[in-house]
């Protein structure tokens, strides 16, 4: 029963991967209108998440199943409990509104199951945490240099790239961009499982795989909407440079093992190409304030809750279950902080449109 609940647990966990962190992978692609018909940018991001997870999908999984805590801690039961927190909170969170991070909820509902066993892996989550500020700092930098660099390609010696050809690199870097996310997401789903042993990694990677591609192709139009309209105002050397910035990080960070928040690597990115024009005021734009809250939430809240469900299901200290109901209550508190989509004011570099590669568009100036 308890095998079946945490299988359960884990194909809703990557369905609702696929619906949020999955789709918006092609958010870059489809807010610069180079694919114009949502259905293909959701299209591609299913199968970009299919072929990142069989191609290096092992490393987080791996990870996350045995990198944190130690494997004799990691039974059925506490798949069960790692899984169906981490699920349900980002379930519910992405219901009213909270955005939170699908790799540091696991990572936060792992972590919260050892400190009730008292058995972590230190060295494991300081690596972890540390690519979390490094790798979105990486993300703003790398952006800020190649806009300056390409602005001085266009204000000085007057280059501007066809269109055709910009379109193109863009799609190319979108792909780029949905692969990295079936590389570091579909471990979230998946490590717990093989972790435990319920689920081998041959077996468990394509079928979690094609579970959080549904979940793009079905369900991810709110999210894919939702995050192209902070990019809407991105020429499409802006999104070549932020695509390809973040899609590159995210593929390195998978390779080495890393679960990475790719929502804030492409947010990063993003206020690094407002910083190129604006510098001194970029630390006052909402999106930083909106990036540190998740950083910081994310974790926590999955963290407080599988430290609770785990003393009082497995370790029966049933005091524990004030401190449980604290958390869900704080989860609620935080809708108040709840913030709409901030539009990126970016000046025009390049062409804003491209041609619709997929739809037949014409180029639009």
């Amino acid at each position: 029963m308890l095998t079946i609940i945490a299988i359960f647990a884990a194909c809703l966990f990557a369905f609702n991967i696929g619906a949020s962190g999955s789709a918006a992978s092609m958010s870059i692609t489809y807010g610069t209108k180079v694919v114009r018909q949502r259905r293909y940018a959701l299209i591609i991001a299913g199968l970009g998440a299919v072929t990142g997870a069989i191609l290096g999908g092992q490393h987080v999984t791996n990870t996350l199943g045995k990198g944190i805590i130690s494997e004799e801690i990691l039974d059925i039961k506490i798949a069960c409990i790692i899984l169906i927190v981490s699920a349900f909170t980002l379930l519910i969170t992405n219901y009213i509104g909270i955005p939170l991070s699908t790799s540091e909820v696991t990572v936060g509902a792992i972590i919260g199951v050892g400190i009730s066993y008292q058995q972590l892996h230190v060295h494991t989550i300081v690596v972890i945490v540390s690519f979390w500020i490094v790798v979105p700092v990486a993300a703003f930098l790398i952006t800020l240099f190649l806009e300056k660099f390409r602005k001085t390609l266009q204000n000085k010696i007057n280059y501007k790239p066809p269109v055709k050809l910009l379109t193109f690199i863009l799609i190319i870097t979108g792909i780029i961009e949905a692969i990295a996310a079936g590389m570091n997401n579909v471990g979230n789903a998946l490590g717990p499982l093989v972790g435990a042993g319920i689920s081998s990694m041959e077996l468990g990677l394509p079928l979690m795989a094609v579970i959080v591609a549904l979940g793009s192709i079905l369900f991810g139009g709110r999210v894919l909407e939702t995050n192209a309209k902070k990019i809407t105002s991105l020429s499409l050397g802006n999104g070549i440079v932020i695509s390809g910035a973040t899609g590159g990080l995210v593929v390195g960070a998978s390779l080495l093992g890393i679960p990475i928040p790719m929502t804030q690597v492409t947010t990063s990115a993003i206020v690094g190409i407002n910083a190129s024009y604006q510098l001194k005021d970029v630390w006052k734009q909402k999106i930083i304030h909106q990036i540190a809250k998740v950083w910081i939430t994310s974790p926590i809240v999955s963290l407080i809750i599988a430290f609770g469900l785990t003393e009082v299901i497995v370790q029966q200290r049933f005091y524990q279950v004030i401190l449980l109901t604290l958390a869900i209550i704080a989860t609620f508190i935080l809708v108040r902080f709840r913030e709409k989509p901030a539009k990126v004011n970016t000046k025009k570099g390049w062409d804003q449109h491209g041609e619709s590669v997929l739809s037949g568009g014409r180029t639009r100036r």
